[in-house]
């Protein structure tokens, strides 16, 4: 094995949005970093591929809505810096739910605590507003003004060039098998062994198999998660040229059904069901991975009965997991054991349009600095209790 003697500052491994964020703000800060990924770029084996993701600050929790205020920044500063553009800012975003639901009250109270422009929608306004949405009676919306959509895709490329720009190395097809604890810590791939400072795991799926080694387990669960893209029966009737939304609805389902307009794919609008099945990931892309199909015909009858512009068929299912914590939030922490072991997981499916604060909080845990952000909503301690994890 070719081991190379060069020390970095730090290395990332795993170069989904969080692990490609984290390598930008080490980049930006002159670090010396490597940014490892086992497969050979670009790939759909993870949770960060595909063309869209809904950006928002609506939120029930108020430190995802303050963080998402700098997420706006950075994500536009990114949009400058490679003269990409990244972000769609004209659909909004829509939740919608019966008038008493109390996760819309929460979230209402939130945005408007953080002074996130927004308007609420009677039952009669939101049918004024989106007649290409057939509404259950007694539903309202909540429209974020500030939501729209994320080229995901086109954001990966961007962060990996610009990480190379500023002089950090993006190594693809290398698969971590070890890593060894100290000072300096030694990271081995399948081809080469390298040694940094400090390390940073952003593996998703993969996180405990790296982690096992070191002493610990998380409580992470990997879902298969269909995502489905629906034809339009009349052509352009759900883009967001026609101010049709990013979308969340509430008390359909026991999880959230959101949908995107067309945009990726000319003529098809995304819907998926913000839920799905235990997966291993190592079994994604086999023809069995995803057995269970509940959610498909869940989707079918929503928009049957709410799209009716829509062909209540799909056109296209693709394939994403999801690395889901119990309470749904992130960790973002230091080994117990190991300070200069960083871990960033469980991002349970709405973690990209944050990568960019949850990069830089990662950065600063990687470097000992003091964190911008309160984490103890992300602290892995807090799922000590008997039966939640091994710490």
């Amino acid at each position: 094995m070719a081991v190379q003697k060069d020390l970095y500052d730090a290395i990332v491994i795993g170069a989904g949005i969080q692990g490609c964020f984290t390598a930008y703000h080490l980049a930006k800060h002159g670090k010396r970093v490597l940014l490892l990924e086992q497969f050979l770029l670009p790939h759909s084996r993870g949770s960060s591929h595909g063309q869209s993701r809904i950006i928002r600050k609506a939120y029930s929790d108020d430190f995802y809505t303050k963080m998402m205020h700098e997420c706006y920044q950075t994500w536009a500063q990114l949009e400058r810096e490679t003269g990409t553009q990244l972000h769609s800012r004209q659909t909004g975003f829509l939740l919608i739910g019966m008038k008493e639901n109390p996760s819309l009250k929460t979230i209402q109270a939130s945005l408007s605590r953080q002074g996130v422009e927004y308007q609420y929608l009677s039952s009669e306004k939101l049918n004024q507003h989106f007649p290409h949405f057939r509404f259950t009676a007694g539903e309202v919306g909540l429209l974020d003004k500030t939501g729209g959509v994320l080229y995901a895709d086109k954001a990966l490329r961007a962060l990996q060039h610009v990480i190379c720009q500023l002089g950090g190395r993006v190594c693809d097809g290398e698969k971590v098998v070890e890593i060894r604890p100290g000072l300096p810590v030694v990271v081995k791939t399948i081809s080469k062994s390298y040694q940094a400072n400090s390390v940073v795991i952003t593996a998703g799926p993969w996180t405990n198999k790296l982690l096992r080694p070191l002493g610990i387990e998380l409580p992470l669960q990997t879902l298969g998660i269909n995502v489905c893209y629906w034809r339009e029966k009349f052509p352009g009737s759900y883009s967001a040229s026609k101010a049709f939304p990013c979308f969340l609805v509430f008390d359909m389902a026991p999880h959230h059904i959101y949908g995107l307009p067309a945009g990726e794919y000319p003529g098809l609008v995304k819907v998926g069901y913000h839920y799905g099945s235990s997966v291993d990931p190592e079994e994604r892309d086999c023809p069995t991975g995803f057995s269970d199909i509940r959610d498909i015909e869940l989707l079918r009858n929503f928009v049957r009965e709410h799209l009716p512009g829509l062909k209540p068929e799909p056109d296209i299912m693709e394939r994403c997991m999801y690395t889901n914590t119990p309470d749904e939030h992130f960790i973002l922490d230091r080994h117990p054991k190991y300070d200069n072991i960083v871990i960033g997981a469980g991002f349970s499916g709405h973690g990209f349009k944050l990568g960019p604060v949850v990069g830089k909080i990662l950065y600063e845990l990687s470097m000992k600095l003091t964190p911008s952000y309160d984490l103890a909503p992300f602290r892995m301690n807090r799922f000590s209790s008997p039966g939640k994890a091994h710490l």
